[in-house]
């Protein structure tokens, strides 16, 4: 009798912790979303501020480009972040899908005689310097 009390305590102590474990995985998803969320949004100021920048010195050819070099980015950023998010569940390595952005950026740029391509690159890498200012307020808060 008495082992069959420890037996049932133990399996709810087990199911106690499956439900713990369950929902800090819930809450750490969320925070995820969150964070790539949060990214997101200051990568696009970051690109609409750029882009007001090289429209205003650089002309607009190369606004244009730095727009579309910085919308390749966020993609990459995405598939980046939904590669790592299936990480440990359904995939044991990120993919390597996203390496194809830069490269169709960088043909289509070369093959339309309109867009420049530095600063297509450029703004490609627009989503870098949000992480470094993202992680920087973060750290100070």
């Amino acid at each position: 009798m008495a082992s069959e009390l420890m037996g049932d305590v133990s399996i709810h102590k087990s199911l106690l912790n499956l439900e713990t474990l369950d929902n800090e995985s819930k809450d750490s998803s969320d925070d995820y979303v969150q964070l790539q969320l949060r990214i997101y949004r200051l990568t696009l100021l970051l690109t609409a501020f750029a882009v007001v920048i090289a429209a205003s010195f650089f002309g607009v050819n190369a606004s244009i480009s730095l727009f579309i070099g910085a919308l390749s980015g966020i993609l990459y950023l995405r598939l980046l972040a939904r590669g790592i998010g299936k990480l440990g569940k359904s995939a044991k390595m990120v993919s390597k899908v996203q390496l194809i952005v830069p490269i169709l950026l960088v043909l289509v740029v070369s093959k339309l005689p309109q867009l420049e391509l530095v600063p297509a690159l450029l703004g490609f890498l627009l989503y870098k310097p949000s992480l470094v200012i993202h992680f920087l307020f973060e750290s100070r808060a």
